[in-house]
């Protein structure tokens, strides 16, 4: 049986995949069930992961274009706001984690959503 942070390695590439590929429903299930033993051991990466989980989830909201989906985009992205900051230098897999991080701060700045808020 694989350790929790081999599976973490494995979801966060799958994750920025998925990314690339707009697929954001999936790339939040992939990285949720890498997260679970993660949160439930009090792992130090746990934060880290639960924040970008949530920015898929905006970003999901987003690409449905349901009512009210900006607001609930908004919410759900303060949770990635409130956790990037534990992205730092020698954590485990931080390559993996900055080209995630890059990935999502790009799709950010090129959606009106993020650019203009409407609450």
């Amino acid at each position: 049986m694989s350790s929790p942070t081999k599976k973490l390695k494995n979801a966060l590439q799958e994750y920025l995949d998925l990314l690339h590929k707009e697929e954001y429903f999936n790339a939040h299930e992939v990285l949720e069930e890498a997260w679970h033993p993660l949160r439930k051991a009090k792992h130090p990466l746990s934060n880290l992961v639960k924040g970008i989980i949530n920015a898929s989830i905006a970003f999901e909201h987003l690409k449905r274009n349901r009512p009210q989906a900006q607001t609930r985009a908004l919410r759900v992205m303060v949770s990635y706001e409130r956790h990037k900051h534990l992205l730092v230098e020698g954590i485990l897999y931080q390559e993996l984690f900055e080209k995630i991080y890059h990935k999502i701060e790009l799709i950010k700045r090129n959606n009106v959503a993020f650019r203009n808020p409407v609450l």
